[in-house]
């Protein structure tokens, strides 16, 4: 295999990689062993047929796409080690060359980690802000606890309320027609949770367990699914059950049986220093991106736009985790919310492009600092980790690949650069409190 590297504008780089005749002939003989099954020609069992006597009766294209994928999944992570560029996109591949017994020639179109110009990072100001806990503030978190220690009761004896769960079967209907995924069973939604579209859970308020509604609602002008973007739909809903919680009351008895705490007023000091903990932590990382932020407007970089794409799909991977321990599917959420995958992309945009400057301008200062990673710090970080599964260190280790090593080093240095960018910070007070000081 050779690579040819060509620069192109905005960060951007094309690779051309030439495979040799003999690796795309085994490519090929490797497509023909999985498709064989699936070729039919009379006269020979299935999966029996001779390769030649499948390129005679097809030509020999018709191994030419699988053959294609099998020597690029191959050959372009070592094309990407041999190029020597950071690349930090996924490939736009195109195959210029294809024949068999000859070279095969793909090409991979990528972007390369922009170079950063640095600002001044020393002696950058940030606002004044002090971590302060009020009454109403320790109040509210415990009440919150209450509502999660909170047990689910059935309702019998009342029609729904705002924030009940409803188990319930429903199917939408559109002119009289059913459509794709307006059906559901045994469906359990909190009213008030605002995870069905438009009024939908309002219309149940007021309904009866073992009562039949029929609920209208209007899909969102900007749906998803295009076919019902900005039309009145119906929904037949059957409520099987209603069910509430039940708050334990607040007291000894509750604390002890919640906490290591037996008294409420011990319970509520532990409460308020968590709180404190909380927001010190807010108030350190809102100074620290204040800070970042203005040492990014100070330096300049060229983004390359595959780049934010990536970054862009990596969030929404995010987000799709998280729904999905609440049971929800991506297309679910899109589905309930009328969004679709543009529009989240969209959404998401000015916070992929804040995290990649972030990160492209403070590991430049680590490499400005010379910051180094010591091994004793990355097996402290392991370990960290480990504690978190319930794990020894070194099972741990047994689990990291080589690049998720790199990327703790990586994060290690980057907290480094972000102690510096603080330790050189100056506080200021806020614009407001600082103008009434002047005119007293």
């Amino acid at each position: 295999m050779s690579v040819q590297v060509e620069n192109l504008e905005k960060n951007m780089a094309k690779l051309t990689i030439t495979v040799s005749a003999d690796k795309f002939e085994k490519a090929m003989q490797g497509a023909y062993i999985k498709q064989k099954s699936r070729i039919n020609i009379p006269g020979f069992r299935k999966g029996k047929v001779p390769r030649a006597m499948i390129e005679k009766a097809y030509g020999p294209e018709v191994f030419y796409d699988e053959a294609a994928n099998i020597v690029i999944n191959e050959e372009y992570p070592q094309a990407m080690d041999e190029s020597g560029l950071d690349i930090v996109s996924r490939p736009d591949i195109e195959v210029t060359q294809v024949e068999k017994g000859k070279e095969f020639v793909f090409t991979a179109e990528v972007a390369v980690k922009p170079d950063v110009v640095l600002g001044e990072y020393k002696g950058v100001t940030v606002t004044k802000a002090e971590a302060v806990v009020t009454e109403e503030e320790v109040d509210a978190e415990i009440e919150n606890t209450r509502n999660k220690q909170a047990r689910t009761v059935d309702v019998t004896d009342r029609p729904v309320a705002d924030g009940d769960t409803v188990i319930i079967d429903f199917e939408g209907f559109v002119d009289g027609n059913p459509f794709e995924g307006g059906k559901g069973e045994n469906h359990s939604l909190e009213i008030g949770s605002h995870s069905f579209i438009d009024t939908f859970e309002e219309q149940l308020i007021g309904k009866n367990a073992g009562d039949d509604a029929e609920v209208h609602v209007t899909f969102p002008e900007q749906y998803h699914a295009q076919e019902l973007a900005g039309k009145p739909a119906v929904f037949q809903v059957k409520i099987h059950a209603i069910k509430a919680k039940e708050i334990p009351e607040l007291n000894d008895e509750f604390v002890s049986d919640i906490s290591e705490f037996e008294t409420l007023d011990e319970y509520k000091e532990d409460v308020r220093q968590k709180l404190l903990k909380r927001k010190q932590d807010t108030v350190k990382g809102a100074k620290e991106d204040e800070a970042i932020q203005k040492i990014i407007d100070a330096s300049s970089m060229d983004i390359p736009e595959p780049m934010i794409e990536m970054q862009c799909e990596n969030m929404i991977q995010e987000f799709e985790g998280r729904i999905s321990q609440q049971g929800l599917t991506l297309d679910q959420y899109m589905q309930f919310s009328g969004s679709n995958m543009n529009r989240m992309k969209e959404q998401v945009r000015p916070e992929a492009i804040q995290r990649i400057q972030s990160s492209l301008v403070l590991e430049k200062i680590a490499k400005e600092e010379k910051i180094e990673v010591t091994t004793e710090e990355i097996d402290a970080q392991i370990e960290k980790m480990a504690s978190v599964y319930g794990m020894a260190g070194e099972k741990m280790k047994e689990f990291l690949s080589d690049e998720d090593k790199e990327n703790i080093e990586r994060n290690l240095s980057i907290e480094k650069a972000v102690e510096i960018i603080m330790e050189h910070a100056v506080e200021q007070e806020p614009e407001e409190k600082a103008e009434s000081s002047e005119q007293e």
